[in-house]
């Protein structure tokens, strides 16, 4: 981190004074932009016609969050939970973007965003314009849900309804816990406006008094008690009151002699935008004692927003307006509570017995993963065969066992992790403390930068370096975003990894909300590029060469961008060319440019997209053909996939979106799925989901997003709902048929009864393909690099490549595999597919990527496409001996689950390009 000598000016006011500088907003209007977009180099060249704004975009993904609470077919109180998820979406893109946004017009020349080309407040002035709209809708999906809640045992008893029972427990409640804490003001020349502390509510009110009229007086509500007050209710009616409607009954005698004539609560939103390592860290200062300042001056920051439920009268809001900064584009009027989120979720296990089955999503517990044996040890597991765990349907727990085991393990004599988000109760954070304790040398990377999460990682920074272990912080600039865990075991056979790499974070609560995906592999060349990449941290190295993974800031958007331009190159060639990106959000400029360079060539664009989406889907010449879908759901879509070929030959799961920040201002890790059978359940994974019809939306020209409609006889398929049958039918501890088939027949109500009960008894294991003499089995072709770089170099017209070094088979390959491995290979997903002996040519007009080279004594990896349909006859002959076949297997029972639904969609994510028969 940057150092800097101690200034006479320090503290929150100086440390507030130093973000509005210039040199300041200079810095974080970089953000805002590009690299080339700094330099000036495309300002004028910019297409923006199949392009949109990124506030734009991002609040209709949060109005389709929305939806889920219009939906019926979600339970009740979920759909409450959505509104309350809408909202609070809505607080932290205020506190970020509209904060940041705000400070950016402070700037005499303000930078134009490079997908719609407007200002900042060009950009604020739209989407304030957006939101009434939005915020209302949002009151009406509230009041709505609200009512029907009140029919089903769970009421806000409002104030016109209170009963003198309910009063008495109200004035019961106040006198004894609330009147006790609060401080009333009165705001007048010797009482001066408070400073409203961000997010927190407010009593407001108009007081008059024997020689003053039209007073302002305010109550903080007590963040100490919680916001829900019970009234007296029976064993199925809960009835309650919220903390801050309480004190509206009771305002009358907060203020001595003056009396309330008109009441309201307000909520102030403050700019969380702050750059942690803006002002540099004192020389003698600690990283955490740092940041921990940074957290104070959040409190003080400059309002974005003022939202008011009830009635304040025009002369005390316009005085709050005033005190606060705020123009009336800024202040938002509702009739429903505020912070919904402060107290929706509490409200849960209130819900009276006899109607909680009906009201809530079933209970799901995470299943054990059918590619590990939870009764015996972790290491030799992954040391037989890479394990690829698919959140939240599949546990975490084999990775826990694993830091559990590990942390005992006389064998084990490192654990180094990036940590960004941790469970407050984190069982792997006690592992390592364990492992330190113990005598293991453990190395935590604690991003403490992590926005909102600070606070939590700054305490277990504090715990963790007490037990013992080595705690570092990431570069000043450069969020550490990565999700990567390596334990390194030193025994007779000498020194061996085990490398763990997710797409979410080591968190056992998010791990239950979010899709993710962890890879366990003992790959030695991944094991290798790990240590490399945690050698690289300790050195403040950002630009590190590795093999196998694409790192960023300098190797991870190359890596995507030689994908699109092989497939580009194919295209272009008449060959099939193909890409399938799933990430959370896509705003990277030069990826959205690239995308549509794809798309006018002829390649099968697809993209599953959750978030902020700047590109617009089929646009004439510009994006025809692209096919964009967004999944919104149960769960929260986390994981990150990026593929190319028709083969999927190159596979690729990762940390960062591509998103500017993450390409270019993250420590970001790519990885490959090398394990064939892994590769399949991604592969399985993807095609379900883009085979979604019900949660589904599709991207349109307008830049907004479509339900789709499926034909009268098409099935219904809910992915998030089917990957919860399928964790549980892949467990032996729920083979019970009556089980598994009430649970398909939830998760998909088309698929008759007879077919749950068939899809129950089938075999679980493999993928399903073609019948061999009465057998399913699963083919796989293996590309050897040579072949690889010397397709793409006559597609893209480039001198030929020298060979490769020749690897020995991985541990866990079968005997045919063995047998049938070619005898040179060099990965043909690694970071840079020319090997580094290879002369330098031009190949597009985009730069040249950064040169990533693998090590000569390193074996490089083995490279597998899955093959649905027999190849050209061309492809055949020229490939008969990387052919072969792994181990027979039976079909599971997820693949012909989609069998008996006849799942018939052109929209595949593998294989051939022709629309499956049912």
């Amino acid at each position: 981190m940057g150092k800097k000598k101690k200034d006479k000016t320090t503290g929150a006011e100086a440390a507030t004074d130093f973000e509005h500088t210039e040199a300041a907003l200079e810095k974080r209007a970089a953000k805002y932009v590009s690299t080339k977009d700094q330099k000036g180099a495309h300002a004028k060249a910019r297409d923006f016609s199949y392009t949109q704004n990124r506030e734009v975009s991002w609040l209709r993904f949060d109005n389709r969050v929305l939806d889920e609470a219009f939906d019926e077919t979600v339970p009740l109180f979920e759909r409450l939970k959505f509104v309350s998820i809408f909202g609070s979406n809505l607080d932290e893109w205020f506190m970020i973007r509209i904060g940041g946004l705000s400070d950016l017009t402070l700037l005499k020349h303000q930078p134009r965003e490079n997908k719609s080309n407007q200002t900042p407040s060009e950009q604020i002035d739209t989407v304030l314009g957006m939101l009434p709209d939005l915020i209302a809708r949002q009151g009406r999906a509230f009041a709505s849900i609200e009512r029907s809640l009140a029919e089903h045992g769970l009421t806000r008893v409002s104030s016109e309804d209170l009963t003198d029972a309910d009063r008495a427990q109200i004035k019961r409640t106040y006198d004894l816990s609330i009147a006790p804490i609060i401080s009333p003001m009165i705001i007048d020349p010797r009482h001066p406006f408070p400073n409203l502390r961000n997010g927190n509510l407010y009593v407001t009110c108009a007081l008059d008094g024997a020689d003053e009229k039209g007073l302002l007086g305010i109550v903080e509500v007590p963040t100490s008690l919680g916001r829900v007050i019970k009234l007296p209710s029976t064993e199925r009616e809960y009835r309650y009151i919220l903390m801050e409607d309480a004190m509206l009954e009771m305002l009358s005698g907060c203020f001595g002699d003056y009396a309330p004539t008109a009441s309201a609560v307000i909520r102030v939103t403050r700019n969380a935008d702050i750059d942690p390592d803006g002002e540099g860290v004192e020389e003698e200062e600690d990283y955490r004692q740092h940041m921990k300042k940074v957290l104070k001056r959040r409190q003080r920051l400059q309002p974005v927003r003022l939202e008011v439920e009830g009635y304040l009268p025009e002369e005390q809001l316009a005085e709050v307006q005033e005190r606060l900064g705020l123009t009336s584009e800024r202040v938002f009027q509702t009739d429903m509570p505020l912070d919904l989120d402060d107290y929706v979720y509490g409200l849960e296990g209130k819900i009276p017995e006899a109607f909680r089955s009906s009201l809530v999503f079933d209970p799901f517990v995470p299943q054990v993963s059918p590619m590990v044996d939870a009764s015996r040890p972790m290491r030799p597991q992954v040391e037989d065969h890479d394990v690829l765990l698919t959140y939240p349907y599949e546990s975490m727990s084999p990775l826990l066992q694993l830091l559990r085991e590990a942390s005992t393990d006389d064998a084990c004599i490192s654990i180094k992790i990036t940590l960004y988000r941790v469970a407050k109760r984190s069982k792997l954070c006690e592992s390592l403390i364990a492992a330190s304790e113990n005598g293991k040398e453990v190395t935590v990377l604690m991003e403490l930068r992590a926005r909102f999460d600070e606070a939590n990682n700054i305490e277990w920074a504090d715990r963790l370096e007490q037990a013992g272990c080595t705690v570092i912080y990431g570069q000043e600039g450069f969020k550490v975003h990565s999700k990567i865990c390596q334990i390194t075991y030193h025994d007779a056979s000498g020194i061996s990894r085990i490398t763990c790499l997710g797409t979410g974070n080591f968190n056992e609560k998010t791990a239950k909300l979010y899709s993710d995906f962890m890879l366990l592999t003992a790959h030695k060349g991944i094991a290798e590029d790990g240590n490399t990449f945690f050698r690289n941290l300790s050195l403040g190295n950002l630009k590190g060469s590795y093999s196998y993974l694409g790192v960023a800031p300098s190797g991870l958007k190359p890596l995507v961008m030689r994908g699109l331009n092989r497939e580009i190159g194919r295209a272009r060639a008449g060959e099939p060319a193909q890409v399938f990106m799933k990430m959370n959000s896509l705003t990277d400029r030069d990826v959205i440019d690239k995308i549509s360079e794809a798309c006018r060539a002829g390649v099968r664009v697809m993209l599953m997209i959750r978030g902020i989406c700047c590109i617009k889907a089929d646009i004439p010449h510009k994006t025809e053909g692209l096919i964009a879908h967004q999944i919104v759901g149960r769960f929260l879509e986390h994981a990150r996939v990026y593929a190319f070929g028709v083969d999927t030959d190159i596979l690729y799961l990762s940390s960062a979106d591509m998103m500017t920040r993450n390409t270019e201002r993250r420590v970001e890790i790519a990885y490959p799925v090398l394990d064939p059978e892994c590769k399949e359940r991604v592969i399985e994974f993807v095609n379900l989901q883009l085979a979604d019809n019900v949660k589904a939306r599709r991207l349109t020209r307008e830049g907004t997003w479509e339900k789709l409609a499926p034909a009268p006889d098409d099935p219904r398929i809910d992915a998030q709902e089917l990957l919860l049958a399928k964790a549980y039918l892949q467990t032996e501890e729920y083979a019970d048929a009556a089980v598994d088939a009430s649970l398909v027949a939830k998760a998909n109500p088309m698929l008759e009864a007879d077919a749950s009960q068939t899809l129950q008894a089938l075999p679980q294991i493999g993928r399903y393909e073609a019948d061999v003499d009465g057998e399913p089995q699963v083919r796989t072709r293996i590309v050897t690099p040579e072949e690889f770089v010397r397709e793409e170099r006559q597609i893209l017209g480039i001198g030929d490549a020298r060979d490769g070094a020749t690897p020995a088979p991985p541990k866990h390959m079968s005997p045919a595999e063995k047998d049938g491995a070619p005898s040179t290979e060099e990965d043909a997903s690694s970071v840079d597919p020319v090997p580094a002996a290879a002369p330098k040519a031009p190949v597009t007009s985009e730069p040249e990527p950064v040169p990533q080279h693998a090590s000569a004594s390193q074996p490089a990896p083995v490279h597998a496409r899955v093959i649905e349909d027999e190849p050209p006859a061309e492809h055949a002959a020229r490939n008969d001996t990387q052919t072969t076949s792994i181990e027979i297997r039976r079909p599971n029972r997820f693949a012909v689950a989609l069998k008996l639904i006849g799942l018939g969609f052109a929209e595949l994510f593998t294989g051939n390009l022709t629309r499956r028969s049912r």
